[in-house]
């Protein structure tokens, strides 16, 4: 994944964006990046590597050595990025977030018509916004030529581009699946991903891109370079999961939203009679929290954090380059409270179930410590589809997923005709499939959120969100 900040003033604003860009460090782990403007030195940017050491504690040398008045910034988990691009259409900074699944075919299609070339990073990949910003300049106007790349890229391309003039170009995905939201303070404009990244720096929401809008922004004006796009499809994962729980997305609030699912999956519940005698609900930290609070409220079970995860050294679990050292970490943060735990029956709710790797982990990490039983529930619908939109998911294939993995162990490729019953908890075959998965894992019960109550949850009109890793719609 990744997000990007900028602000575009009348005052030094260097020091606002290093905390704006900072407040999106949940998003990605792998590289981070700075360009500031100023008149006398023009463009200036850093790039630094963020495998082994946070954003703040990379870039914080660079507030002594950049000035500007218009900045931006971005941390991903893709290429190294912010570039500085010399073209027809001036020199400019251009940064993206998304997924471009049909790159060779693109950087061919440009070599050959061209006959240009790109820089080659190891073992001869592009780097994908380098290839955003030579689809743009083949236009005469930075409006026509990000509408162009994005009718050109089979994917998602959100772009924030910073002019030689020091004005903000910023553009929300065609299908709007990404947020792009705006700023206001009395001094210029913020464009953020997260709502409280400008919040925090003293400006107030003015309001989303569209999908596929296009404006431009100095400290006094907002222009729109191109109309948005009528069809809108926002990642529901947005809020389940990697959304931040402070921002707010087309008007819906994160924690609200969790605390919402987390109530529904509880009346849900209530209706069938199942897992009536806890002792305790938690959350699968910590996007599991707020889910698990909301359902706790419902049922009126005493909400309880049976284990804690030690942050302080390694505060996310997949940074680490391997799968094994990533499973070994997320193993060593968890600490039992054991008083909790020993001779209790135990719901959690967890964000998501993927893989299920690390939950079956978690889950005889808590029978070692004593637990009498383990419930499960899930905030959002099984995973049928591996995300083709975004980067925020590592799933290399669809049978790495849980739910396809064990429908291929019940009836091999004759399930793939019956996805949608193995969706659906009330089925025969959604009833098997969660059976097989208490087996696997020794929950005493488990469900999923339904599609229909994540919608519910969310608030907005079916059409206008991305279900695609569920119910494979586009």
């Amino acid at each position: 994944m990744g997000g990007y900040f900028g602000i575009v003033s009348k005052n030094e604003c260097l020091s606002d964006v290093f905390f704006g860009v900072d407040y999106h460090s949940h998003l990605g782990t792998r590289s981070g990046g700075l360009v500031a403007y100023n008149t006398e030195k023009g463009l200036q940017r850093s790039i630094h590597n963020l495998d082994n050491a946070p954003f703040r504690t990379k870039f914080e040398g660079e507030l002594v050595k950049m000035r500007g008045t218009s900045a931006i910034g971005c941390i991903n988990d893709s290429d190294p990025q912010p570039l500085l691009i010399r073209s027809n259409l001036g020199v400019y900074a251009i940064c993206m977030v998304g997924k471009i699944n049909n790159c060779d075919e693109l950087e061919k299609q440009y070599l050959t018509f061209s006959g240009g070339h790109f820089n080659s990073q190891s073992g001869g990949a592009v780097n994908t916004t380098e290839l955003v910003a030579a689809l743009i300049d083949q236009k005469s106007s930075f409006g026509e030529g990000i509408r162009f790349a994005q009718d050109q890229i089979d994917g998602t391309a959100s772009i924030l581009i910073l002019t030689n003039e020091g004005n903000i170009i910023a553009a929300r995905d065609k299908m709007g699946r990404l947020p792009v939201i705006i700023g206001k303070r009395d001094d210029g404009y913020a464009i953020s991903f997260e709502t409280f990244a400008f919040e925090k720096n003293g400006y107030v929401y003015e309001r989303d891109l569209g999908p596929g809008e296009v404006v431009e922004l100095t400290p006094d004006s907002m222009t729109m370079l191109m109309k948005p796009l009528k069809k809108k499809r926002i990642c529901s994962f947005l809020w389940s999961y990697y959304g931040y729980p402070t921002s707010t997305y087309e008007g819906m609030n994160v924690e609200l939203m969790r605390y919402r699912n987390g109530a529904i999956m509880a009346m849900t519940d209530d209706v069938n009679g199942v897992a009536t005698d806890l002792d305790y609900v938690g959350g699968v930290p910590d996007s599991g929290t707020p889910h698990a609070i909301g359902y706790a409220n419902q049922r009126r079970v005493d909400f309880a954090r049976a284990f804690i995860k030690y942050t302080p050294t390694w505060s996310r679990s997949f940074m680490p380059p391997t799968q094994k050292d990533r499973d070994r970490i997320a193993h060593m943060k968890q600490i039992p409270v054991k008083e909790l735990i020993e001779g209790k029956n135990l719901l959690f709710v967890d964000d998501s179930i993927v893989r299920g790797t690390q939950l079956r982990e978690t889950v005889e990490f808590l029978y070692a410590n004593g637990a009498k039983a383990v419930h499960m529930r899930s905030a959002c619908p099984p995973i049928m589809f591996g995300c083709k939109y975004l980067n925020f998911s590592r799933s290399v294939s669809e049978m790495e997923l849980i739910g396809r993995r064990v429908i291929d162990q019940l009836e091999g490729e004759e399930g793939l005709k019956h996805l949608d019953e193995y969706m659906d908890g009330t089925s025969e075959r959604g009833k098997k499939m969660r059976q097989a998965i208490c087996d696997q894992f020794k929950f005493a019960s488990l469900d999923f959120q339904s599609l229909e109550g994540v919608i519910e949850a969310i608030g907005l009109e079916p059409c206008e969100l991305c279900t695609y890793c569920w119910n494979g719609k586009e």
